[in-house]
């Protein structure tokens, strides 16, 4: 959740988690909590979902804006390096191939970003994806953490915070917190700085909030906690 307008950011979409300064009536579309309001109803829930809606398209189309720029200015200088390596300069292939590879790291940024899971979401194991996202990682998780998600933008989610948060020397826990598990990722160190800032948090931001239906907590600097729907079985 966000207020608006002043954006301030506040908890997962959960009636659990009621935003200060209340009295708050709970904005309920279709089942859906989709907001906090002084006065409920159904017109009120509408355009707060519009709003919702209005500010994760802008949020996405503001990071994949800035992702491709920064994937265009990669490019060229790769071609300027590959130029010079064609004509006289064999010792910048080197530098070639580094280029090359961060080319390919801003390019599958850009592309975590700009697409949608395509799977639908289901209950996924914890300690079974972070095995298979964060395999250094030293995990402390509930044989029974399980969360619905996509498989897919979970993993991405967790590679992505890896590379924010500081490599593969992190610790990762899990408890659950009414209907979520919160998944505390920590890094020894200070966070790793990225030669593109819009691949740590806000990636990973978007990826949460907006592919996993999350709520990623980044008010702590380099310890992030993130948010997962429970899978809870009958």
């Amino acid at each position: 959740m966000e207020s608006v307008p002043d954006r301030r950011r506040h908890g997962p979409a959960d009636t659990d988690f009621p935003p200060p300064g209340g009295p708050w009536e709970p904005l309920v579309l279709g089942g859906r909590l989709v907001g906090w309001a002084e006065k409920g109803g159904l017109a009120a829930a509408r355009r707060s979902a519009e709003l919702g809606q209005q500010i994760a398209d802008q949020e996405r189309d503001r990071l994949v804006g800035r992702l491709g720029h920064k994937l265009r200015s990669a490019v060229l200088a790769l071609q300027e390096s590959a130029r010079q390596a064609a004509f006289g300069r064999p010792e910048m292939l080197s530098t070639v191939f580094d280029q090359a590879q961060e080319v390919g790291r801003r390019a599958a940024a850009l592309e975590a970003a700009a697409s949608m899971p395509k799977d639908r979401p289901r209950g996924v194991v914890l300690g079974a994806l972070l095995k298979s996202a964060l395999p250094s990682a030293a995990a402390s998780l509930p044989d029974e953490a399980t969360v619905i998600g996509s498989e897919p933008a979970l993993v991405d989610a967790f590679v992505r915070v890896r590379e924010w948060v500081g490599g593969d020397d992190i610790r990762v826990g899990a408890q659950p917190v009414g209907a979520w598990w919160r998944v505390s990722v920590r890094g020894k160190g200070s966070p790793q700085r990225l030669s593109v800032p819009e691949m740590g948090e806000p990636l990973v931001r978007l990826l949460v909030d907006t592919h996993l239906d999350g709520w990623l907590d980044a008010s702590d600097a380099g310890a992030p906690d993130i948010y997962l729907p429970a899978y809870r079985t009958k």
